[in-house]
């Protein structure tokens, strides 16, 4: 089974920006796509981004579309999660996950292979 491992969270202010990565042990291809989640404190966890293996399909949730942008570098088996403009409700732990659905019914339905342990992001003044 694939390992994935999240980094680049941390703190930044509302309006500022970061960059999350997950890389991936090995190659991902017998998976169908590479997807972001968030879980903030109390709540449940929620589909945030999508990406085909192929790159060619992207799919974000409604409360990202125009600040987030998904990205991936099949040669360095590694996904990334562009996010601008953030705001203290962005704050949560998100975790990618490797999937075995396309993103094409993403976030309202997937099926995940492998998910990863988290990357804390907190957007605080």
């Amino acid at each position: 089974q694939v390992q994935l491992v999240e980094s680049g969270g941390g703190l930044v202010q509302p309006g500022g920006s970061l960059r999350l990565s997950c890389a991936a042990s090995r190659v991902t291809l017998n998976y169908y796509a590479i997807g972001w989640f968030r879980q903030a404190p109390g709540k449940g966890r929620e589909g945030v981004s999508c990406i085909s293996s192929s790159g060619g399909t992207t799919k974000y949730a409604d409360s990202v579309k125009g600040r987030f942008t998904i990205s991936g570098d099949n040669a360095k088996n590694t996904v990334y999660l562009q996010m601008n403009s953030l705001k203290p409700e962005d704050t949560a732990v998100y975790y990618c996950a490797a999937l075995n659905s396309p993103c094409t019914r993403y976030p309202g339905y997937y099926v995940v292979g492998a998910w990863g342990k988290g990357t804390l992001v907190t957007v605080s003044s």
